[in-house]
């Protein structure tokens, strides 16, 4: 009777301890301490700076610090792998721009592969734009596209580097019409910009934020746009769409991503949680003031955005001989 009884309470136990298991874990709140946000830059940057201020931003709405720890090298590859290989309970995540992503990949072997991390929240974008100096014999972006034809390959443009965002997303309007000019890389904007008003190249591709006093002082003319959004302050500058390639779209993005297999409740807590951060007042007037537009996408607007880029740079990439083989 004594051990029938004994079997009994320990069955009990076992049953309420399994089903008090869940129920605890289940109301665990999240996040409960600091969450880490690994960006695959250096310091100082242009992906740093707008996640650091995300990371600041989202603090209060999570409730909880945020902390930003920069892995820089191998072209975004080294920090993509910590990311990846992190533990999926939300509390570290990557802060990434679109290369480690959608391109890189394409050139060099990655680590890890577009199912193996858990986009968050696409946090803001902007288009590159493409400038010539005031003299240059086109003044609208069908004229400008018409003269490369016309000319294959005896203007040059600067970029951000082979294989870069900028190449490729001119390379990829090109592509469409079958225009050829010779990409000239250089360190970033600021530098090709410095050799684009020396003379040293014929073509700007950079950001808006770089070029824009030059066009004001009549230094230079915006003709193309690589998003399909106008820009009001260059007027003159047609976007993709008005060109007739409006499927020819590739902006410079930053977001935010996960490990794969994050719980559902916790990347919901943070999808909304960046979505918030990103629609900010705060986060508004600074990336407004770097050109840049306020995305503040669902998890799974995100991921669209990733697999189709994916495919459109690797098309480019072998297009123009830099895919790995």
């Amino acid at each position: 009777m004594r051990l029938t009884f004994k079997l009994a309470m320990t069955t009990v136990a076992l049953t309420l301890g399994a089903s008090l298991t869940p129920l605890s874990s289940a109301q665990e709140k999240f996040p409960s301490k600091p969450i880490e946000i690994i960006v695959p830059t250096p310091p100082g940057g242009g992906t740093d700076t707008v996640v650091r201020l995300l990371a600041e931003t989202v603090e209060p709405i999570l409730g909880q610090k945020v902390v930003v720890s920069n892995r820089p090298g191998g072209g975004g590859l080294i920090g993509m792998a910590a990311i990846v290989k992190a533990r999926p309970d939300g509390y570290t995540l990557g802060g990434l721009w679109n290369a480690p992503l959608t391109m890189t990949p394409h050139v060099q072997t990655a680590p890890y592969g577009l199912s193996d991390y858990q986009p968050v929240s696409l946090a803001d974008s902007a288009p590159i734009v493409l400038c010539t100096k005031a003299g240059f014999p086109a003044d609208t972006g069908k004229a400008f596209i018409d003269h490369i034809v016309a000319n294959p390959n005896k203007y040059t443009y600067g970029n951000d580097g082979v294989g870069g965002t900028i190449q490729l997303a001119t390379e990829r309007i090109f592509m469409k019409f079958g225009a050829k000019a010779r990409p000239v890389p250089f360190g970033g904007a600021g530098e090709t910009v410095k050799n684009f008003l020396g003379g040293h190249v014929d073509i700007y591709g950079g950001s808006i934020s770089t070029i824009l006093p030059h066009v004001k002082s009549g230094a230079a003319k915006c003709l193309l746009l690589t998003g399909n959004t106008p820009n009001p302050n260059l007027p003159q500058a047609a976007t993709v769409g008005a060109i007739g390639a409006p499927d020819a779209v590739t902006t410079l993005w930053h977001g935010i991503v996960a490990p794969k297999n994050i719980p559902a409740d916790r990347l919901k807590t943070l999808e909304e949680a960046f979505q918030k951060a990103a629609r900010s007042d705060k986060f508004m007037k600074f990336l407004e003031a770097r050109g840049l537009d306020v995305e503040a996408s669902t998890a799974q607007a995100f991921r669209q955005l990733i697999d189709s880029e994916y495919v459109a740079m690797g098309e480019v990439l072998k297009a123009i001989g830099l895919a790995k083989k």
